[in-house]
């Protein structure tokens, strides 16, 4: 008798258990399929059969965010959705301190760009540039610089000028490709009746290339016709201004998402603990 009222005095919730369980076990399958895409895109690029090719890139493979993120949420799935199925406090405690980990450096990321803007500012411009460099050597980097250039309504960090730091869009007399001093068509404005012109990029940094009517070298009002004038950092920079609530919303939802995940996880562990000190 005593047994049975020690028992039900103390017992773990099914409510925040089966919740906990469901929940990472949708969090595992997301993390499992991205992981997969990850993996291949790594096979279709001969990644996976030679390994050192990893390094081999000079700008970012976009396919690491898969493996990474993939990654991440597989193994904080697997933790969440073993440990509460089994009610192990290891791996709840794991998943717990994991999540308040990766809270913490969220906020803490988030803190340092607000307070170093102009550093964030440059390393973006880096970045892009780096990645200019390289947009003939990864489908899947230049697939990125497309969409980022066409979403945005740009051409490379600060001016369509920035793709002269690629060896096949480059002005230099030493360049013999059909694209020299011209953009990708990412960066060309869009017709409004839809017709898509492959080589509307061609030539048109180059200086000589035409004559205005007044017999003046096309300028930048000439560019502006037909390509995006206006850099991918100031429009990145104006689209978060113009959507603040959204980005911050966005991103206070997923930080309400971890608490709730730790607090439901702890929850569960003392649970578990006050049940086994009736035994």
């Amino acid at each position: 008798m005593n047994r049975k009222h020690k028992y039900k005095g103390a017992e773990v919730s099914c409510c925040v258990k089966y919740f906990l369980f469901g929940f990472n076990i949708l969090f595992w399958l997301l993390g499992a399929a991205f992981l997969a895409i990850g993996l291949w895109a790594w096979a279709e690029k001969g990644v996976l059969s030679n390994l050192s090719s990893i390094t081999d890139l000079g700008g970012f493979d976009p396919v690491w965010l898969f493996i990474v993120v993939g990654g991440v949420m597989f193994v904080l799935g697997f933790a969440g959705c073993i440990g509460a199925l089994r009610e192990n406090t290891l791996l709840l405690k794991f998943f717990s301190v994991f999540l308040g980990l990766i809270f913490f450096l969220e906020l803490a990321a988030g803190i340092l760009a607000f307070v170093f803007k102009d550093w964030i500012k440059d390393q973006l411009n880096f970045f892009i540039n780096n990645n200019i460099k390289a947009y003939r050597d990864d489908i899947d980097l230049q697939n990125l610089i497309d969409f980022a250039q066409g979403y945005w309504s740009c051409c490379g960090a600060h001016g369509p000028d920035d793709w002269n730091l690629n060896m096949y869009f480059n002005c230099t007399d030493q360049n013999h490709s059909r694209e020299r001093c011209g953009v990708p068509l990412s960066c060309c404005v869009k017709d409004p009746v839809g017709v898509v012109n492959t080589q509307c990029g061609y030539d048109v940094r180059r200086k000589e290339a035409a004559v205005n009517s007044s017999g003046a070298a096309p300028g930048k009002l000439d560019q502006q016709k037909y390509i995006y004038t206006k850099g991918c950092v100031g429009q990145f920079e104006k689209w978060l201004q113009d959507n603040l609530i959204i980005v911050a919303g966005t991103f206070v939802g997923i930080a309400l998402l971890q608490i709730f995940g730790i607090c439901l996880a702890q929850n569960l562990v003392s649970d578990i603990k006050a049940v086994k000190a009736n035994w």
